[in-house]
C-alpha cells in the first residue's frame, strides 16, 4: 500500500508500525463481523511475521484458511478462509495463470455443515464452490484482453473441476478485485455466463448503474468500482463457455471499430479490404486483428484463439465470412443476459426428475466506508485503498440440471 500518492516509492512495507497497526485493525473488523467466508487480496504472504499473526487470530477464531502467493516472488497473494462452524472443506485447488501479471486464483469446494431446515434430507446437495482472485491491472489497452483471458481460465478450471469430480451444478461464488468496472468486457463476459453481482442485486441496480458506487481508489488517484462478489446459482441458464468467450472477444473487436468511428458498413469494408469478393478472408480477418492491437504482441490472441474465433464466425464453414455472418457473429455478437430470476414454470418443465441442490438468494450487501455507496471516496479513510464488501446470502433449495459428461 502506498502511503503517499505523490511519492510511489514511500510504501507501508517500509514502516512496521503502519502495516502492523493497519492489519490488526483489519483483523479486528473481520473477527467482529464473523463472516462465514472471508476472501482477501493483496495479502502480504511474503511477510512471515504478518502471516503468523493472521494464522493465529483466524485459527483461534475458528477459521480454516488457505494462502496462495503470486508467482515469481511478487510478495503478495490471496487468503481465503471459511468458518468451521459453517463449512467442511472438501477440496482446495490453486490456479497459477503464469502470465504477464503473475496472477493466481484459489478454488475452495466446501459443504455446508448446518443444513437449512427445508433441505434436511439426503436428496439435497449442500455444497458450494468459492473462487478468490485478483485480476491484472489494465495499465494499457493491450492488457484488457489478458484480464478477459484470466477470467476465461478461471471458468474453464471450474468447469473442468466439476466434470473431473462428476459434480452436478453447484452455486459458485467468485470473489475478488477484478480491476475492471461494470462498463468493461469482463463484466459482460461474466453476465453472459449467468453470474450476477451480489451488491447490485441487493440494491436492485441494473447493468447501466455503473456510476452509483465505487470500491477503490487506485494508484493514479482515480475512484472506481472494481470489487465484486459474483453469484451463479445452479438453476441459472449458461451459454457454452467457448461461445461466451468468443462473444466477449468480438465485443472488444467491435469496441475498437466503433472507437475508430466506423459504422457497420464501414467496418465490413475495413475487414474485407484485401478480398476479391464481397466477403472477409481469413488473412483479412487476421490483418484487422493486428490493426486493432488484438494480436502482434505478447498479450495478444494466440494462433489457436484466432482459429477458434474464425470458426465461431464462419457459420457455414465455407472459409470466408459474408455480410450476414459478419453482422451476426461480430457486429451483433450477442451479449444478452438472462433475467435475474428464471421462470418457475419454465424451469419446472426443464428439470423435471432431476436432483435438488442448494442455492442462494442475496439478502443484503454493504460497502464500507458508506460514502463509496454514493460514488465518493472519503479522504480520511486509511484502512485500505479498497472498500470492504460484505454480502449476506440466504440458502434456498432449488433444482439443478445434470451435467452431460
Amino acid at each position: 500500500m502506498r502511503l503517499n500518492h505523490e511519492d510511489p516509492s514511500y510504501r507501508e512495507s517500509d514502516v512496521k508500525d503502519y502495516w502492523l497497526n493497519r492489519n490488526q485493525r483489519i483483523l479486528d473488523w473481520l473477527l467482529c463481523e464473523r463472516s462465514s467466508i472471508i476472501c482477501l487480496q493483496e495479502f502480504w504472504v511474503g511477510n512471515e511475521e504478518l502471516v503468523n499473526i493472521y494464522d493465529k487470530r483466524l485459527g483461534d477464531a475458528g477459521y480454516i484458511h488457505f494462502k496462495l502467493a503470486r508467482t515469481n516472488n511478487r510478495g503478495d497473494g490471496l487468503l481465503t478462509a471459511v468458518h468451521k462452524d459453517y463449512f467442511r472443506v472438501i477440496n482446495h485447488r490453486e490456479l497459477l495463470f503464469n502470465d504477464f501479471g503473475d496472477r493466481v486464483a484459489q478454488l475452495l469446494h466446501a459443504e455446508l455443515i448446518a443444513p437449512i431446515s427445508q433441505c434436511r434430507n439426503n436428496n439435497v446437495r449442500q455444497e458450494i464452490l468459492i473462487v478468490n482472485t485478483h485480476l491484472l491491472f489494465p495499465h494499457n489497452s493491450s492488457l484488457c484482453l489478458e484480464r478477459l483471458r484470466q477470467v476465461y481460465k478461471i471458468l474453464q478450471y471450474v468447469e473442468s473441476y466439476q466434470k473431473e469430480n462428476k459434480l452436478n451444478p453447484l452455486p459458485i461464488l467468485l470473489c475478488g478485485d477484478w480491476n475492471g468496472s461494470k462498463r468493461g468486457h469482463v463484466y459482460n463476459f461474466l453476465r453472459s455466463q449467468g453470474f450476477v453481482s451480489s451488491y447490485d442485486t441487493a440494491h436492485q441496480y441494473t447493468d447501466a448503474d455503473a456510476h452509483k458506487w465505487v470500491s477503490h481508489r487506485n494508484h493514479r488517484g482515480n475512484i472506481c468500482g472494481v470489487d465484486f462478489i459474483w453469484l451463479l446459482n445452479p438453476n441459472r441458464y449458461r451459454k457454452l463457455l467457448k461461445t461466451s468467450w468468443s462473444e466477449a472477444v468480438f465485443g472488444m473487436f467491435k469496441y475498437q471499430l466503433r472507437r475508430a468511428s466506423l459504422t457497420e458498413d464501414d467496418a465490413f469494408a475495413f475487414l474485407k479490404v484485401n478480398s476479391d469478393g464481397d466477403y472477409i478472408t481469413y488473412s483479412g480477418f487476421c490483418e484487422a486483428l493486428h490493426q486493432l492491437n488484438l494480436i502482434g504482441h505478447c498479450n495478444g490472441l494466440s494462433a489457436e484463439e484466432i482459429q477458434e474465433l474464425w470458426e465461431q464466425a464462419d457459420i457455414d464453414g465455407n472459409g470466408v465470412l459474408d455480410y450476414k455472418e459478419f453482422k451476426q457473429r461480430i457486429w451483433n455478437a450477442s451479449r444478452s443476459e438472462q433475467g435475474d430470476h428464471a421462470s418457475d414454470e419454465a424451469w419446472d418443465d426443464l428439470v423435471f426428475g432431476t436432483e435438488q441442490t442448494i442455492g442462494f438468494s442475496v439478502k443484503n450487501a454493504v460497502l464500507f466506508p458508506t460514502e463509496v455507496e454514493k460514488g465518493m471516496w472519503p479522504e480520511d479513510y486509511s484502512l485500505s485503498d479498497h472498500a470492504r464488501l460484505t454480502v449476506v446470502f440466504s440458502p434456498v433449495r432449488m433444482p439443478c440440471s445434470r451435467l452431460t459428461l
